[in-house]
């Protein structure tokens, strides 16, 4: 069989294409018509340049992998990729420290006028009262975006001496008591408490131009702005004009909404500008380099992608917990949805016991995997499960239950119809985790999973198990386990088995007449 093949559109660290090279063919290709090769690849690397539009990855037939060597994904149509369950993954750690020092950088040259000052003695100005600048200590920096960076510049903002108060709604309130940082709720509190203001929010709709004149205004007179996040998230032309009449006193700028940018602030002398350098240091070039690399290689050869942004990234704690029940709930979201055959308005997820306690998204997402499979016209994988179920009307929703009767923990799908509840469940057995099926269709049973199922509701009567052997006998069929669970002594029962191979049809025919239900179930 052939490699797969991997493009890389831009330039990343040589170790990380050494990575990819020993387990893939790639093409290290910056210049040629991307629109005309991007379906020849199954994975491709970019870093900000390379623009992945909608219709560019309509034309990626074979994607399955997009790797952003750096943080954002903004110039990725992250959407798109979905749809097609193409994994797109970043580097979110490569540059943290990088894009944190640069902003404590801009800030420091902010207060103290060092590239003015700079600017004028090469010039051969001497001018020391025209640059004298701010002193840092005990002023106050809002930090709007309390991510990885966030936190980082916070650190280092205390080592100056500044207090630092941060505006983050996603992130939980013990973060901030354990940085010793006061958390704001909501952004005008920051505008009207900040001597220094610095961005480090995400690009999203919701975020685009967050600092435009109705923010400026609330602000402090003479209030300094650093942003070394994302261009868009100011409006220039609103600052533009406050820095003009004073309202802004100075801003330190490393991104802008176009690059290169060649705008009016750089006409300013309370402005202090980089060339999107946040990032650009070696150790951050390397990491990215080496870090994406990892991830697409994870992505071709079906490892968990850490860093993927359109499949639920959860924490190596939680990883460790949680990996074993991956693909115990596939299997019973696949289970599921073939014993409801296919008819499904809403898919809910409980967890129970040990699970309870953990994020436990990504078992939903890997449920959805397994029900989906075979019932699509496009490949199922764990990024566009959610949006297959969500096309389909699917409703899916997610529960948890401190206490499970008789397991440490438990995994249960119910699949909804007509207000018809199907339920399955399972655990993991061993030191070796063997999915275990513990109750289905309303019985309690106690086996293994296997690829190929059998499932027979009969009433309780003498005879039935010699029958089904001997009918299974007689086709050729070996039987590798057997359970059999009922109601009530007399009552009805339900015979669950696994086989080594396939029931010839004429077998599934004469146990469909010969029973209440009979179910033949293919897991592979």
């Amino acid at each position: 069989m052939s490699r797969p093949r991997v493009l890389v559109r831009e330039e990343i660290a040589e170790a990380g294409i050494r990575l990819l090279e020993s387990r893939f063919d790639v093409d290290v290709d910056r210049e040629s018509d991307l629109a005309e090769r991007i379906g020849d690849y199954d994975a491709i690397v970019i870093r900000s340049a390379t623009k992945l539009t909608g219709e560019l990855i309509d034309r990626a037939t074979k994607l399955k992998v997009i790797g952003r060597a750096g943080v954002g994904v903004d110039n990725v149509d992250v959407e798109a990729a979905t749809r097609r369950g193409i994994v797109v993954a970043n580097a979110p750690e490569s540059t943290v420290v990088s894009a944190a020092e640069h902003t404590i950088g801009l800030l420091v040259a902010l207060a103290r006028n060092i590239p003015q000052a700079h600017a004028a003695l090469k010039d051969g100005r001497w001018e020391r009262k025209a640059y004298g600048g701010v002193e840092l200590a005990d002023k106050t920096l809002g930090v709007l975006g309390f991510g990885r960076i966030g936190q980082q510049v916070a650190r280092r903002a205390a080592g100056l001496g500044m207090r630092v108060i941060a505006y983050d709604p996603f992130v939980p309130p013990d973060r901030f008591r354990e940085l010793g940082v006061e958390r704001l709720e909501t952004l005008d509190e920051v505008y009207a408490a900040a001597d220094f203001l610095t961005l480090h929010l995400p690009l999203t709709a919701d975020t685009q131009g967050t600092i435009g004149r109705a923010a400026l205004a609330k602000m402090r007179d003479g209030v300094h702005i650093v942003n070394a996040a994302r261009g868009e998230l100011v409006d220039e032309d609103a600052l533009l004009e406050a820095l003009r009449s004073g309202k802004v006193a100075s801003a330190a700028l490393d991104v802008f909404s176009s690059e290169p940018y060649t705008g009016p602030l750089l006409e300013l002398d309370n402005v202090v500008v980089t060339p999107h350098l946040a990032a650009s240091t070696e150790e951050a070039q390397d990491r990215a380099g080496v870090i994406i690399a990892e991830q697409v290689a994870a992505a071709l050869e079906g490892g968990l992608v850490t860093n993927a942004v359109n499949i639920p990234v959860i924490g190596a704690e939680d990883l460790e917990a949680l990996g074993a029940y991956i693909p115990l709930s596939a299997k019973l979201g696949r289970l599921a949805m073939e014993l409801a055959e296919g008819r499904v308005d809403e898919l809910r997820l409980t967890y129970f016991g040990g699970l309870s306690q953990y994020d436990t998204r990504l078992l939903t997402v890997a449920a959805l995997n397994g029900a989906f499979q075979g019932r699509s016209d496009q490949p199922v994988n764990y990024v566009n499960a959610p949006v297959i179920a969500a096309e389909r009307g699917v409703e899916v929703r997610e529960e948890r239950r401190r206490v499970s009767r008789d397991f440490t923990s438990l995994v249960r799908v119910e699949a909804v119809s007509d207000g018809e509840r199907l339920r399955v469940a399972g655990t993991t057995l061993g030191n070796d985790h063997r999915p275990w099926l513990v109750s289905a269709l309303g019985f309690e049973l106690d086996m293994e999973f296997a690829p190929l199922l059998v499932f027979f509701r009969y009433d309780d009567v003498p005879g039935v198990i010699g029958r089904v052997g001997t009918l299974f006998g007689e086709a050729g069929i070996n039987i590798a386990n057997m359970t059999v669970s009922r109601t009530r002594r007399g009552g009805k029962a339900l015979m669950a088995l696994s086989i080594d191979q396939p029931a010839p049809p004429e077998l599934v025919e004469r146990f469909g007449a010969d029973f209440d239900d009979a179910r033949f179930i293919s897991l592979e």
